[in-house]
């Protein structure tokens, strides 16, 4: 009998499908992929290794690089864990509550996916000046935001919430609430409810929005170019100095910066997901 089974299981795998098969849609996957990601990665290998080791090894250690890919990285990775909190909360009030205008911030979400980067860092700029609605506030108690390392953080922080959101939003929305209950009638608090079962299981799609909002954070320009003041050492950030090197036709040298900024992003990222499985692994999700 169970040799029977197998067979017809068998037979059963070996039928034509009308959806395309496992090799077409793995060839067509590659070379999507290969066109769009891995070539031009390769070609900023490529571009970055014509300076040879020693000027590429110069160029890496740079004081003004060094500091540049120090703002850079350290401002999108604030922002993120600030996204990966606050973005939480807003999903949470998005499908667990019903208000009048809970369509409008639902949709207010994606604002920064609609608007263009520039027309942003403007508005944020315009916003937190010392002399803008918000910034001069903040003036008399001896705090600049705009054209500070504060600015930039802002900005990244406006571009990246919407990862964050509609990255837990599904999750929250396959959540089942009699989990919750069942906690309730054991006895658990609420706080031992959210700590214990709730971000447990939230934890995957959080990581992801973080890694979402840091990797778009980390090579963001466009609003952060008018909000960061570019004071070298200060508010300069990396896609600026490969802008410079772009426009003095240096195109090895903005290569190599572009080619250091992709191995730090790399590895940080890859430690994100090897968290991210870790955590699927322990608490049983994916």
């Amino acid at each position: 009998m169970s040799v029977v089974t197998s067979s017809k299981a068998r037979w059963r795998w070996k039928q034509p499908s009308v959806i395309p098969g496992f090799g077409l849609t793995l060839g067509f996957a590659i070379a999507y992929l290969s066109l769009i990601v891995l070539i031009p990665l390769a070609g900023v290998a490529w571009r970055s290794a014509a300076l040879g080791w020693d000027e590429f090894f110069r160029i890496a250690t740079d004081a003004r690089v060094v500091a540049a890919l120090r703002t850079s990285f350290w401002t999108a990775g604030l922002a993120a864990v600030i996204n990966a909190v606050f973005g939480v909360i807003v999903a949470w009030v998005l499908v667990r509550y019903e208000f009048p205008g809970r369509r409008l911030v639902d949709a207010a979400v994606d604002l920064p996916f609609a608007l263009p980067t520039a027309v942003a860092g403007i508005a944020l700029t315009a916003l937190y000046a010392s002399t803008g609605w918000i910034g001069q506030y903040f003036v008399d108690w001896g705090i600049r935001i705009a054209y500070t390392p504060t600015g930039i953080v802002i900005a990244l922080i406006f571009i990246g919430l919407p990862f964050v959101v509609r990255t837990v939003q599904p999750v929250l929305e396959d959540f089942d609430s009699e989990v919750e209950e069942a906690a309730a009638t054991l006895g658990a608090s609420r706080t031992q409810t959210i700590f214990s079962i709730i971000l447990p299981a939230l934890f995957p799609a959080i990581l992801t929005g973080f890694a979402l909002a840091f990797g778009r954070a980390v090579g963001e320009y466009g609003s952060v170019i008018f909000i960061a003041g570019n004071i070298p050492y200060v508010s300069e950030i990396a896609p600026l100095l490969i802008v410079m090197r772009l426009e003095e036709f240096n195109y090895p040298a903005a290569a190599a910066i572009g080619a250091i900024m992709l191995i730090f992003a790399f590895i940080i990222l890859f430690a994100i997901n090897l968290i991210q499985a870790w955590s699927r692994r322990r608490y049983g999700h994916g």
